[in-house]
């Protein structure tokens, strides 16, 4: 018997009815009024909705007169109940047992004419919803309140502006369209706010470690002025500070591999023995370090990212910064070879790489070779790498920046011999 059959999609529809009924009496389970749905009563909804469904399933009258009951009934217990408080003085006016009720009717008819998997997702769906009442509460309490604006500027971007920009080259001075522009922009910074909110909502107070992870996602350059700055205001935070920097920047080395993995698989490829690798070097050095320092810690450096990745100027700023390097990258690789962008990359390191090394994911795909995008992403993160030792010298000074500055140095020649290894031998292949 398959899930397609007609008595399959009956007991589906019966267990769902059951499942849901039971986490809607438990949850209910202390309060001294009984509410209307359960155990009996919702697997009888979901079975008195599909009957009716079945009786006109072309034109749904039956379903659709027993749905205006159901809610003309569930309306009247609302309005008698509404004036009510509950035990801590809260207008009782919520209207989660009415839902409940009417999703338990439209279990029946989904599970009979829809894919099951939309009737189960619904079910187990509702059912977190209902159960997880206190801590979904909990959670849209501590978000701010700029930040769902800005999420909702995210969805705008994301699902109305980007399928309007056109994907077809606007100048002959570069072949990267305006779509391509925009979907480097929202891959970077989701990528970074979701880290983001990581950071904010979910990492605990005061460990260290574990922001300092979520930073090298963010921000490895951004986290490691933070982590200075704190080492030298706490001195008791300094081992802890010092991990943290070269945790970041070993988590970096994963970031970019993704981002680039979004846009240009062989590009990707091609970096992944280097990046992985300084990847677990630094995370070994990390590791080394903790554990070195481990009976001198103290307690974790707290991070708060003060910028959101998805503010709209930030936004703007990567894009024409996008398209001026990618500019920049055509101009130097004409006129001056690969010579030129393994040059550009040296000097793009001192500031975000992230526009450049997607700007070279674009331009990877066209008439630059694999390995000379290969060397010139390498090399701007050993750049990148040697700003950050200088960040923490300066933030940290120079005794307490000691560890993670040699560790920034070994990457940073890892990095620049990776580069030459891996151009030469992807240019010869």
């Amino acid at each position: 018997m398959t899930i397609d059959t007609p008595f399959a999609r009956f007991l589906l529809l019966l267990g769902l009815g059951f499942f849901f009924g039971l986490a809607f009496e438990e949850f209910h389970a202390d309060a001294k009024e009984v509410r209307p749905g359960g155990i009996r009563t919702f697997p009888l909804l979901a079975l008195l909705g599909a009957l009716l469904y079945r009786l006109d399933p072309e034109r749904l009258v039956p379903v659709s007169v027993g749905l205006l009951v159901l809610g003309g009934w569930l309306g009247c217990y609302y309005w008698r109940h509404a004036g009510e408080t509950d035990a801590e003085g809260r207008p009782n006016v919520g209207i989660m047992v009415l839902t409940c009720n009417v999703l338990a009717y439209l279990i029946g008819p989904v599970s009979l004419a829809g894919p099951p998997w939309v009737a189960v997702g619904a079910t187990v769906a509702g059912v977190l919803l209902l159960t997880e009442r206190d801590r979904l509460h909990g959670f849209a309490r501590r978000i701010n309140a700029g930040e769902i604006l800005t999420a909702g500027k995210f969805l705008i971007l994301t699902g109305l502006i980007l399928p309007l920009l056109p994907d077809v080259p606007v100048t002959t001075l570069t072949d990267i369209t305006p779509h391509q522009v925009w979907l480097a922009v929202l891959a970077v910074c989701t990528v970074s706010y979701a880290s983001y909110l990581l950071q904010r909502y979910v990492a605990p107070a005061g460990g260290g470690l574990w922001v300092a992870l979520l930073g090298g996602f963010y921000s490895s350059t951004a986290t490691t002025v933070v982590l200075a700055r704190h080492a030298r205001a706490e001195p008791s935070t300094l081992e802890q500070a010092q991990t943290g920097i070269i945790l970041a920047t070993a988590v970096m080395y994963l970031r970019l591999l993704i981002i680039i993995a979004l846009f240009n698989r062989p590009l990707a490829s091609g970096l992944a023995p280097a990046l992985l690798g300084l990847s677990a070097a630094g995370l070994a050095m990390a590791g080394l370090w903790h554990w070195i320092a481990a009976g001198r810690a103290g307690r974790g450096a707290p991070l708060q990212s003060s910028s959101n990745p998805l503010e709209l100027g930030a936004a703007v700023v990567f894009a024409v910064l996008f398209v001026l390097i990618s500019l920049v990258s055509a101009w130097a690789r004409a006129q001056y070879g690969a010579t030129g962008i393994y040059l550009l990359a040296a000097i793009v390191g001192v500031s975000d790489i992230d526009p450049f090394v997607l700007s070279l994911t674009q331009n990877a795909t066209g008439d630059m070779p694999v390995g000379v995008a290969v060397g010139a992403i390498l090399i701007a993160t050993s750049s990148n790498n040697l700003l950050k030792a200088g960040y923490a010298v300066a933030f940290a000074g120079g005794r307490a920046s000691l560890a993670p500055t040699v560790a920034l140095g070994l990457l940073a020649l890892g990095g620049i011999g990776s580069a030459a290894w891996l151009a030469g031998l992807l240019v010869a292949g």
